[in-house]
């Protein structure tokens, strides 16, 4: 920067804060009293400086929620490289909340910046627009319910019987033209994202902008188990309580016949469906390529010794989100799916916005187990930059200084 704009720059710095200063003293002559929301806002702060905090606890879980998230590793890291995770996160998660506050143009148009960051993220767009229907499909089987005098609307997060209760519904529900033509009318913004999703797919050849031999799509089922582990890990504090251990092993021994079938089935989907990216087994900057070679190439019978804990991961994740509708979880899975399975390359980055999404929608949790998590987060992004920082190293066939990361 040139010593003239230095100058420059300082000066308007200096002349914004000094500026704000005397609006600020300004409006406090003007509005002595607390305005709108200060009236609720002013108190709490009053009874967390005299040491009341039972009543702002609340309030603090959830800052304290926030900025957890705002430190979850593999997003934090990028977020000082010039990747696109942070442009795509933040644009998907804006959408989504616009989509909660019901501006749905406002949700299509964060969701198509979110596209231009990352092509994937047309499946959160999807998302949006599927939670609008989510929602319209529980109010209308909470009145199915109520006409058939059934009181227990929780009901239908039981038995595989009562999924086919709802998957009937569904299916009734959608054929209906009027509902149709609602659903229509509701999601336009996201269907006319996805019509123009389409049309770049047809014009550039396919989904992929940049190397296309190395993002090559497949049926990688592991992925999804990749990823309940990889949400295992980092949220592990709400998902390995002694209370969700506790009751999946009280689940187990009740559908016994059906968890060893799941097993079988997991066990033929990981033996049919790995695969393995050239990057993942060439590339040693990644902490993937450690995973893989310290645990995975042990032994040709490690990938299917996990599949137990896979199962553990993926009942305690859709446990934890039982406060979601069934509509709601049901568009949530099949997009996990759709975003990660057809990804050859084990890459957590991929996992990042299915995680941020899972963990904003569990019930706020309690204080401890936050401080845990936030407590996790912090060890781990000080150990991810002490390796980058410190423990530089170099390529035979290379001058320039390798760093391992994410």
């Amino acid at each position: 920067m040139e010593r003239s704009e230095a100058y420059g720059f300082s000066a308007a710095i200096s002349g914004a804060f000094l500026l704000s200063c005397l609006l600020f003293s300004a409006l406090n002559r003007e509005q002595r009293a607390p305005y709108m929301d200060e009236a609720f806002h002013v108190p709490q702060a009053q009874a967390y400086c005299e040491g009341l905090f039972q009543q702002t606890v609340s309030g603090f879980q959830r800052i304290l929620s926030t900025l957890t998230l705002a430190m979850f590793p593999t997003l934090y890291f990028f977020t000082f490289l010039y990747y696109t995770d942070t442009g795509s996160v933040f644009f998907t998660l804006f959408a989504y909340l616009m989509c909660l506050y019901g501006n749905h143009k406002t949700s299509a148009l964060l969701g198509f910046c979110g596209f231009m960051f990352r092509q994937t993220n047309i499946i959160w767009t999807i998302f949006c627009g599927g939670s609008v229907v989510a929602q319209k499909l529980s109010e209308a089987w909470k009145t199915e319910l109520q006409k058939k005098k059934e009181e227990r609307i929780s009901a239908m997060k039981g038995s595989f019987s009562e999924l086919i209760k709802v998957l009937q519904f569904l299916t009734e529900y959608i054929m209906s033209f009027k509902n149709l033509v609602t659903l229509i009318v509701l999601t336009w913004p996201y269907i006319f994202l996805v019509i123009v999703f389409f049309a770049f797919v047809v014009i550039n050849g396919g989904i992929v902008v940049g190397d296309r031999s190395s993002h090559e799509a497949c049926f990688h089922i592991p992925q999804l188990f990749y990823f309940f582990s990889f949400t295992l890990f980092f949220s592990f504090p709400h998902l390995m309580t002694l209370n969700k251990i506790g009751n999946f092993l009280q689940s187990v021994r009740k559908h016994l016949i059906q968890y060893s079938i799941l097993i079988a089935i997991s066990l033929f989907l990981v033996w049919k469906f790995t695969y393995v990216h050239k990057y993942l087994i060439g590339d040693n900057r990644h902490y993937t390529f450690y995973v893989w070679r310290k645990v995975f190439q042990r032994h040709d019978l490690v990938k299917y010794i996990f599949v137990p804990a896979y199962i553990f991961a993926g009942w305690s994740l859709a446990d934890s989100l039982k406060s979601k509708s069934i509509f709601w979880n049901l568009i949530y899975f099949v997009c996990v799916f759709a975003v990660t399975v057809p990804q050859k390359l084990l890459e957590f980055r991929y996992f990042i916005l299915p995680f941020l999404i899972y963990r904003l929608n569990i019930p706020v949790p309690p204080l401890s187990r936050l401080l845990l998590e936030l407590t996790l987060y912090v060890v781990v992004n000080a150990v991810t930059f002490h390796l980058f920082l410190n423990k530089t190293f170099q390529w035979p066939n290379s001058e320039e200084i390798q760093r391992f990361m994410w």
